[in-house]
């Protein structure tokens, strides 16, 4: 993927927050290097913010940090499905990344493994393997959601890299209680990926499909 000629990348987020975390660093790759990469997120979950914020809090911070990764602003985009809700509302969720599909045409989809246990993350996972059948489809992992994850597929990182998801990170104030979203995990966890290939840092991914 990374050595191709400039593709256009997708990157489906459940909630504001989920790309940078699952795949912040690749991003910020894939933008250095050319490619056109769009994110979707789909709640920006005003029902879990902490007491003290706006309702549309994470919306913000959402721009601040794609924007920090390197996206256009017309390139980020997000919807306000209800947190925690996604199984009912299945169906829309489908039909908006049809809708996507459509306008975008992304030869590559990141979104979230297929072993994730979170309801949300299990929808749009589900959801955008039957929209994306004609795009190569990665898994993106979240510890705390996987109980098991297949690391078939690395996004080798540079130390910039790294910072930036850490820079974009940094943004969601609202966020900043989970244990996460510390500087350490994120570092901790991009040289984990990097030393199973003797790498200094990466993102691991699980290959769903990979379309040559």
């Amino acid at each position: 993927m990374i050595s191709l000629s400039p593709t256009r990348i997708l990157v489906l987020a459940p909630h504001t927050d989920d790309g940078e975390l699952g795949c912040g660093g690749s991003i910020a790759r894939l933008v250095e290097e050319g490619h056109e990469v769009k994110c979707v997120a789909f709640s920006i979950a005003e029902d879990s913010l902490p007491p003290g914020f706006e309702k549309d809090a994470l919306a913000h911070e959402f721009k601040l940090a794609m924007t920090e990764l390197g996206l256009q602003p017309n390139n980020i985009h997000y919807h306000r499905f209800k947190v925690r809700h996604f199984p009912e509302f299945r169906q829309q969720i489908l039909q908006t990344l049809i809708e996507i599909r459509g306008e975008f045409r992304p030869d590559v989809v990141f979104l979230p493994s297929l072993n994730d246990i979170h309801q949300d993350h299990q929808v749009v996972a589900n959801e955008g393997l039957r929209a994306f059948k004609k795009s190569s489809i990665l898994g993106y992992e979240m510890p705390w959601n996987n109980i098991v994850f297949e690391t078939r597929c690395f996004v080798q990182l540079q130390e910039r890299h790294v910072e930036k998801k850490i820079r974009a990170l940094r943004h969601y104030k609202t966020q900043q209680h989970r244990s996460y979203l510390s500087e350490d995990f994120i570092r901790g966890l991009a040289k984990t990926r990097g030393t199973q290939f003797e790498s200094d840092f990466a993102e691991a991914f699980e290959v769903i499909r990979w379309i040559v």
